[in-house]
């Protein structure tokens, strides 16, 4: 392989080729990946097909086959375009969602997370409707999010207060939040065994404490009884916060250098 590429390229392989190669097959592996299970898949083909049929025309010296595909590419161009816009604006804002660009716009990501599920709680809090948002952070929560209901919605206060709603067929259980966007809904988790937890805990706080006892992940519970908004965090419950505290705590937890520039202070954990 490294002696054809050797021929190929006509001199020796060296690492800007290695690096162009990668980023090439990582580009055609990408669109591979986008158009699979679509339309555009089968658009693909026939490009595929075309270009073989345009090469053999020319071993084979069929000069008004290859004459007509030479002429038809431009105008199969603009008809893809025009065929495909829905898909390649799909593409774009898959793109815009790669790892790299998602870096670079974490701050303001975590911010419009944490500020979604801060609206939500006082909501549900003035409510009194319960709730369980668990965020996950280093460690997965596939398991969890294999066992409910699967979404992979943007987040919204919206979305997270008809979830809980009474009515809602999704409303028992957990939602769990990865990537800034809401994974999953109605996901089961696993209650704590801790025998020194206060009684007037539910189920809810449980299941929160139960979870993070296991891993680093953040859960927010609104409590059906009373409103009271609690965090959780490996196992320590902080109840009883306001909106604001709650803001400054998930800030903290999610995009550190901003949270520890916020001053107020947060309930101490119990």
């Amino acid at each position: 392989m490294l002696l054809w590429l050797t021929d190929v390229l006509g001199r020796p392989l060296g690492w800007r080729d290695v690096i162009d190669i990668a980023l090439v097959a990582l580009l055609i592996y990408e669109v591979l990946v986008l158009i699979r299970g679509t339309r555009a898949a089968q658009m693909a083909v026939g490009a595929g097909l075309a270009v073989v049929l345009f090469y053999l025309s020319q071993l084979a010296q069929l000069e008004t086959v290859n004459w007509i595909i030479r002429n038809m590419i431009g105008y199969v161009v603009f008809a893809a375009i025009v065929l495909f816009q829905s898909d390649i604006r799909r593409a774009l804002a898959h793109l815009g969602r790669a790892p790299f660009f998602r870096y670079l716009s974490k701050g303001e990501i975590v911010d419009e997370t944490v500020e979604e599920i801060a609206v939500a709680a006082q909501m549900m809090s003035s409510q009194r409707t319960g709730a369980i948002v668990v965020i996950e952070r280093q460690i997965g929560l596939r398991n969890y999010v294999e066992g409910g209901i699967p979404l992979d919605a943007t987040i919204s206060y919206d979305l997270l207060v008809t979830i809980f709603q009474p009515g809602s067929p999704l409303h028992d259980g957990a939602v769990i939040i990865q990537e800034n966007r809401v994974s999953a809904a109605a996901c089961f988790l696993p209650l704590t065994v801790n025998p020194r937890l206060s009684k007037d805990l539910g189920t809810r706080h449980r299941a929160a404490i139960g979870l993070t006892e296991e891993n680093d992940a953040v859960a927010v519970v609104v409590s059906e009884e009373t409103g009271g908004i609690s965090l959780v965090l490996e196992g320590h419950i902080e109840r009883n916060l306001t909106p604001d505290q709650l803001r400054v705590r998930l800030r903290q937890l999610l995009h550190p250098r901003r949270g520890a520039a916020a001053s107020p202070s947060t309930p101490q954990a119990t």
